[in-house]
């Protein structure tokens, strides 16, 4: 509960149809088994305590009284419990309707009556049930009186983000599910008590279906069907178990008994609907009630929850090179647009045989190929006093490798007398480097004058966010092409393409080198044939700062939750004071930096973390980090305290 994460459960026990004290049995034991996980929230299937397949039983009330005596059974046995209980059971108001009942520490919360009954295929709920769509009140079961209906919120005082609603089997399958209204009323998590039957496809169907609704409904959902157990008279029962958030199913287990936890995260929920602020307008009356509980606060230890790495790089696999392609895509479109646009003959790279400029050569081969434009490429490599025979090499072969022509300008002699100029004396400091840069722009941008072409922008937005890029040298272009794109991500862009280049052997060949070799801006002089300046000595490793970056604009993190993610998903990496120290390093550089990105050229966005300053992040240049860096400096690490790093995550 502590970081703002909840920890769920979904279980699929074995029923026996209609034999309600065994199934109250069996949801006790599993029960205890999630209260060993520390599950604050446990979900069973869809009239679990008799079984769905009764079928005309449910008529008869000497079913009916067993299942209320079973639920008076866990009412009695959940005080014994921490986690909140969802279990289904026919309960009756009259009429007899499909419920789910939520119990809390021998409280009977609430009852949701179903609202959508199938009366398809193999399904006849409307034999025996009746709709929730209108109920309303109260009702008296196992001896509680307790809150009745569809419009069912129970909000957990002591973690306010963390309220769920309740929905059951059929409800998500209809075009506008009951957990829409929840979810606009406040739930930030949804469970389904289901009872699906098997049938070839429908698993990837119903997965579908669920991702879906947690992203539709920027919630949890909590999926948990019958299996084993149920009559197998002309139906199979799946027990699928799901639990999703936001999009994505987080964990997922079909087949037999069995019980599935995951954390959600209640802070990254909250967040996400702030910052849509299309979420809930002109929707929500403020007609559902609330039944507030609590829980014991609990720290997870570890936390069940899979935090990537590389949370700009997609999965391995086909969805892989999806994505690649689809970035590819957006930069070449992009590109293409800004070429035929200015009418350019040419587009203007400087390619140093580095990442950046390897990718932006790519695009550009890539645009001026796929929209057929009548334009060229202008390569220009500009050796300086930091250029190594290894980069220079790679830039050669790669344009090459594409057909386009390089020039080879030097600029030491051009920088010499610059330098010479201002009174410098030529020591390696910062002037020295940043006018090799700017001299380096200078010469991209006339040749593009001379050639009636545009500059293509080859830094990427890991530099943007450090501010490591010279301001008016690099930092400018026409068109940034890589500005979307963060470092992690270029090295495999790179290397997609030279996998679908494998028939191109030098090209293929040059793209592994140029992946193999440090990055370095080359700006100090060589020795000995060796890159002196490699970046990530001085920044520390891109992978930490992407995953920052990712974190701290992608939902507003604060630092010390960006910190333990990080411990977590780095354990065995990187120590957690080397982690604190580069998260330091990138606070201080990111606010530093804004002056320079709040005049960044255009370029195409690709992902869902973005920072032009005319779209996604808007942030005066003078703000200052220094609320940041103390709540990250009063956070304690291992061995400092209490050792809160990564074992109590």
């Amino acid at each position: 509960m502590k970081d703002g994460y909840i920890r769920v459960a979904t279980v699929s026990p074995k029923l026996t149809v209609a034999d309600c004290a065994e199934n109250a049995r069996a949801v006790c034991q599993w029960m205890n088994q999630a209260e060993e996980k520390q599950a604050g929230l446990v979900v069973f299937p869809e009239l679990c305590l008799t079984g769905y397949t009764c079928g005309d039983l449910f008529l008869h009330q000497t079913l009916l009284d067993a299942a209320e005596a079973s639920l008076a059974y866990l009412l009695k046995e959940s005080r014994k419990f921490d986690a909140v209980m969802i279990v289904g059971l026919p309960v009756r108001k009259t009429k007899l309707y499909n419920g789910a009942a939520v119990l809390h520490r021998g409280r009977l919360l609430g009852v949701v009556p179903k609202t959508y009954l199938p009366n398809y295929a193999e399904f006849y709920e409307n034999r025996h049930f009746t709709s929730g769509m209108r109920a309303g009140g109260t009702i008296t079961l196992a001896g509680q009186e307790a809150p009745f209906g569809t419009d069912l919120l129970f909000q957990c005082e002591n973690l306010p983000d963390f309220t769920f609603g309740v929905e059951i089997c059929e409800d998500v399958w209809v075009p506008v599910p009951p957990s829409c209204r929840l979810a606009l009323e406040g739930a930030t998590v949804v469970a389904n008590l289901s009872a699906s039957t098997q049938v070839a496809g429908k698993a990837a169907y119903l997965r579908g279906i669920v991702g879906t609704q947690s992203g539709r409904c920027i919630c949890g959902y909590v999926y948990s069907s019958s299996g084993e157990g149920e009559s197998s008279t002309d139906l199979v029962f799946s027990g699928h178990l799901m639990i999703a958030e936001n999009g994505r199913i987080l964990e997922e287990r079909q087949g037999g008994e069995g019980l599935l936890t995951a954390d959600l995260d209640m802070q990254l929920l909250a967040e996400e609907r702030r910052r849509t602020t299309s979420f809930g307008v002109g929707f929500g009356d403020g007609g559902c009630r609330t039944i507030p509980f609590r829980l014991t606060p609990v720290r997870y230890a570890p936390l069940q929850r899979l935090v990537g790495r590389h949370p700009f790089v997609p999965p391995e696999g086909e969805r892989y090179r999806e994505r690649c392609k689809e970035v590819l895509d957006i930069q070449t479109d992009g590109l293409a647009k800004r070429l035929a646009h200015t009418r350019a003959k040419t587009a203007v790279v400087a390619v140093s045989g580095g990442l950046d400029s390897t990718l932006a050569l790519l695009v550009a081969h890539r645009a001026i190929q796929a929209e057929k434009l009548n334009c060229a490429i202008t390569a220009i490599t500009m050796p300086g006093p930091g250029t190594s025979e290894r980069t220079h090499g790679n830039a050669d072969a790669l344009c090459k490798s594409i057909g386009a022509t390089l020039k080879t300008i030097p600029i030491s002699k051009a920088v010499e007398g610059h330098l010479a100029d201002i009174a410098h004396d030529g020591s390696p400091d910062t002037a020295f480097e940043n006018a090799q840069a700017r001299e380096r722009m200078q010469v991209a941008m006339d040749v593009s004058n001379m050639e009636g072409g545009i500059v293509v922008g080859t830094g990427d937005m890991s530099e943007l966010a450090l501010g490591f890029t010279t301001y008016n040298g690099d930092h400018m272009s026409m068109y940034g092409v890589n500005a979307g794109v963060p470092k992690t991500l270029v090295r495999h862009l790179i290397h997609y393409v030279a996998d679908e280049n494998a028939d191109n052997i030098l090209l293929h060949d040059t793209l592994v080198d140029i992946l193999d070799t440090p990055v370095s801006p080359e700006l100090l002089p060589a020795q000995g044939g060796d890159i002196p300046q490699k970046t990530e000595q001085i920044l520390g490793p891109y992978e930490l700062h992407d995953f920052f970056l990712y974190y701290f604009l992608r939902f507003g993190f604060p630092p010390e939750k960006i910190l333990r993610l990080a411990s977590l998903a780095f354990t065995d990496v990187y120590t957690d004071v080397e982690i604190k120290q580069r998260l330091t390093e990138f606070l201080r550089r990111f606010f530093g930096a804004q002056f320079k990105r709040s005049c960044l050229p255009d370029g195409p966005k690709v992902g869902s973390v973005a920072l032009s300053p005319r779209g996604d992040w808007r942030m005066p240049s003078d703000a200052v980090a220094r609320a940041w860096l103390e709540r990250l400096e009063r956070f304690p690490l291992n061995g400092e305290t209490d050792g809160l790093l990564p074992s109590t995550l």
